[in-house]
């Protein structure tokens, strides 16, 4: 069945989308069966006797020019009407809890369909919360996600079933969807017992189930995305099965080697440097393809080791977003990821990115600027500038957090901020 979005913009419910020649068709099919119609209606009234009250209801009292009018009047509200209200009957179905005007529901369907071509690169919930913002503004999205994810529902299907990670796609699609409530809450459903089902996410078994179905990756979140009515695309930066490997720095026995996105946090020292293997693997043609075409290309929020980096370590990812003619943005966590980014400032995670892909990346980095903490074990990210970095990559500091939950974005606050950021680019 069609998503809500495609019978919207189907071209037999909105006039002007694409069937002018299948109305001017239908007026002209229309006007031959009254011709015909009234032919015999005029061959009536001339040669068959007709009782008097005819004369009152044909209207022979008035002038022939002012009956056309009044017909032809009564006429164009009685179909309008009809028109009207046929297409509410039918859009109806598609208003969500709350709408009441079809109006203001068409209006918003298409200023997102005009909205800015937009590609954010990075996994774990940060992207989620970048995309739940965005698609408000615009239905030309598309998330690159990583597939180094090695860790629990996702892990165990990658190693049972030899698919790429299916968590991060399943929280973008849930992120995007414009589906019932209820949809998106199974397809983020969490099994908590069970044989074998303990700990698997409804919708990383909907996935996977999806690639042995389709035999394809892409297909089956392309398929599982138009279950949920999804506003844009989600992508792998690659389909090459990888590992996230690191190099962690220890005191006292030199650097060591760490296997495995999920591993790499629990080591309690310093990440040195982060790389996949195997090396060289090539990138997913589309995700290229979006990124080249893209207005706004946003790395992050996200873990900077594990969810945005990964994606960057895939050298024709790095070297199409710096050619790219978008607008670069970097979104810096609002807080620290413990094992990963402990004690880094905004200015550390920027250099952690040139260290790995090289400078000119990035054109400006966006970061939180409300250091206003509630009492909690939670400590945000410090975002002292270094003015020096300040001239050679702008920082643009805004308070971003989200009030329920002061160590993550609000996704509205931080849309407004990308939009605004965008704007100014294309007006220089």
């Amino acid at each position: 069945m069609r998503s809500w979005r495609e019978l919207l913009a189907s071209k037999w419910l909105i006039p002007g989308m694409g069937v002018k020649r299948w109305l001017l068709l239908l007026v002209a099919g229309v006007t031959c069966l009254s011709l015909g119609v009234a032919y015999i209606l005029v061959e009536l009234y001339r040669e068959a006797p007709l009782p008097r009250i005819f004369y009152y209801l044909t209207l022979q009292f008035l002038a022939r020019e002012l009956r056309a009018l009044l017909f032809g009047s009564v006429g164009l509200g009685i179909v309008g009407y009809a028109v009207y209200h046929l297409n509410r009957s039918l859009l109806t179905v598609f208003l969500r809890p709350g709408q009441d005007n079809l109006a203001d529901l068409v209006y918003q369907h298409r200023q997102r369909a005009r909205g800015p071509h937009v590609v954010a690169i990075g996994g774990g919930t940060g992207l989620s919360s970048l995309l739940r913002g965005m698609k408000e503004h615009s239905a030309n999205l598309t998330a690159i996600v990583t597939v180094a994810d090695d860790g629990g529902s996702s892990g165990r299907l990658r190693r049972e079933l030899g698919v790429l990670p299916p968590g991060d796609f399943r929280n973008c699609i849930a992120a995007l969807a414009d589906a019932e409530p209820l949809m998106t809450e199974l397809f983020q459903y969490r099994f908590p017992e069970g044989q074998g089902l303990d700990g698997h996410a409804f919708g990383n078994l909907f996935i996977a189930a999806m690639v042995g179905v389709t035999g394809n990756f892409e297909r089956a979140i392309a398929e599982s995305s138009r279950v949920l009515a999804v506003r844009g695309r989600i992508l792998p930066s690659t389909l090459e099965h990888v590992t996230l490997c690191a190099e962690i720095a220890d005191v006292g026995d030199g650097a060591r080697h760490v296997e495995g996105e999920s591993q790499i946090p629990l080591s309690g020292h310093p990440i040195e440097r982060v790389y996949l293997e195997p090396s060289g693997v090539r990138a997913d043609t589309q995700a290229l393809r979006a990124i080249l075409q893209a207005e706004m290309i946003i790395l992050g929020p996200g873990s900077l080791y594990t969810s945005v980096l990964p994606n960057l370590l895939v050298d024709e990812v790095a070297q199409a977003i710096r050619v790219s003619a978008a607008l670069k943005v970097y979104v810096c966590n609002v807080a620290i990821q413990p094992g990963e980014t402990d004690g880094y400032t905004v200015e550390d995670h920027v250099r952690a990115i040139e260290e790995h892909v090289g400078p000119g990346l990035v054109d400006v980095v966006v970061a939180n600027s409300n250091m206003e903490v509630p009492s909690g074990n939670w400590k945000l990210e410090l975002v002292r500038p270094i003015y020096a970095w300040q001239d050679r990559i702008p920082i643009v500091f805004e308070d971003l957090t989200d009030p329920k939950s002061p160590w993550r974005h609000d996704p509205a606050k931080l849309a407004r901020c990308l939009l605004g950021l965008l704007a100014r680019f294309r007006g220089q």
